[in-house]
């Protein structure tokens, strides 16, 4: 078997600030073949974010403590220099941020940014990358684009920015592309144009691609395999098909049951997940998810889900202290006559 495009193992990252040591993310493991698709869901805090930008090195060093391995196409990460992350970054490594208002610079035309990554890793002449750039906006939709990489990010819809920042980080046909949340500020009709736009140019450039979002819906019609997150933390992973069906996590049959359905009553109320996700300066003892899981009393054990953490086991699993046949049985009886 071929070895993975990223693999992350026993990743720990924690920030220290005026309150205390932020652990954000807690011994996190996972791998991505190439020319597959991850999604990592989870609700904000979770540690999404924060797993992807350390895979970049996009944290200041002088706060941040990281601890384990990140491996891209075998090459270490958490001991790179940063010159070296920076041949990297854009080039085999590329990311497409949720705003890209933010994101994109004001004072510089579109093509000009998209440009700028094409020169710097492949040496090419102003006249190529720009060439290029045109391109690329062509081949994410973008009309005229000629006339449009002329332009000023300001002067682009919602839609069309986004479009433009895939552009950019498909521009040197990276082998990893990272997708925080990139449809989350945009309606439903582009947003479906945007998930189609990614994996058509999956298929013409094999990257593998993390997708980050909170949104399952959009999960199920992505991403090949899923990892569900929760305070720092994977709570759940395997195949999309498999997650979805029959999720072996509390908290992912709270995710799922949170979700609104066609056939549901329009008056009616969402179920919520009860509860709010954990403080990260002080996390909860044992299972990080005990104090909103309406689950724990059935766990075989006084005080286990409160003073044992839950380990993840490999390939499908899910961290919790339930065992196989409970969840099989609570979520056959329980969970799916809600889901429907």
């Amino acid at each position: 078997m071929s070895n993975p495009l990223l693999s992350v193992q026993d990743l720990y990252v924690s920030f220290r600030t005026e309150d205390g040591v932020v652990r954000a993310v807690d011994g996190l493991s996972f791998d991505l073949e190439r020319g597959r698709t991850l999604g990592i869901v989870g609700e904000s805090g979770s540690g999404k974010s924060v797993t992807n930008l350390t895979v970049l090195g996009l944290h200041n060093p002088m706060f941040t403590t990281v601890e384990g391995e990140i491996l891209l196409d075998g090459r270490e990460l958490t001991t790179a220099r940063e010159s070296e992350l920076e041949k990297l970054r854009g080039n085999k490594v590329a990311m497409i941020f949720q705003d890209p208002l933010t994101a994109l610079s004001p004072y510089y035309t579109v093509g000009r940014q998209i440009a700028e990554p094409y020169m710097k890793h492949n040496g090419a002449s102003k006249k190529a990358a720009w060439e290029r750039a045109v391109e690329m906006l062509g081949k994410v939709g973008i009309p005229n684009p000629k006339e449009r990489a002329k332009d000023y990010p300001h002067q682009f819809s919602g839609g069309m920015r986004q479009r433009a920042m895939i552009a950019m980080a498909l521009v040197c046909d990276p082998d990893l592309l990272i997708a925080d949340e990139p449809t989350t500020a945009l309606d439903v009709t582009v947003q479906a144009q945007i998930l189609d736009l990614l994996k058509d140019l999956q298929q013409e450039f094999g990257s593998g691609i993390i997708f980050i979002t909170h949104d399952l819906g959009v999960i199920a019609d992505m991403a090949d395999d899923i990892m569900v997150m929760y305070a720092g933390g994977a709570v759940e992973r395997g195949t999309t098909r498999e997650v979805l069906r029959s999720p072996q996590h509390p908290y992912t049959w709270g995710l799922l049951n949170s979700m609104p359905r066609l056939d549901s009553d329009p008056g009616g109320r969402l179920s919520p997940i009860p509860g709010t996700p954990p403080s990260l300066l002080r996390p909860p003892s044992g299972c990080r998810f005990h104090p909103r899981c309406t689950f724990q009393g059935r766990v075989a054990g006084t005080g286990r889900c409160t003073g044992e953490r839950p380990l993840l086991a490999p390939d499908r699993a899910s961290a919790c202290h339930l065992t196989a046949d409970q969840k099989r049985t609570i979520f056959i009886e329980e969970i799916k006559p809600r889901l429907g």
